[in-house]
């Protein structure tokens, strides 16, 4: 048996104050590889990739910016994107 790793992306429509809070919640779920978040216009202020086990201390400089961008913005998408992993049977030739 192999692992195959697949990714797909959610987005989320949230508002600047609610942001961080969201990005924790989204963190807590696992298997984040990347957050992006665009602003009204569609254009990305920041994209942030993500290590798996990679969470608290390290993260907490990322934190501290977004909390900044929320600040200055109203409204904004969220991408996320997420690591599912399937395992996948191989057929072996008898």
């Amino acid at each position: 048996m192999t692992e195959e790793t697949k990714t797909r992306t959610e987005e989320f429509q949230v508002s600047g104050d609610k942001m961080v809070g969201k990005i924790k919640e989204v963190l807590h779920e696992g298997n984040i590889r990347r957050v992006a978040i665009q602003n009204e216009d569609g254009r990305v202020l920041i994209d942030v990739p993500l290590y798996l086990g990679v969470v608290g201390a390290l993260l907490a400089p990322q934190l501290a910016a977004i909390g900044a961008i929320a600040a200055l913005v109203t409204k904004c998408t969220l991408i996320v994107e997420k690591v599912e992993e399937e395992e996948v049977e191989e057929e072996t030739e008898e």
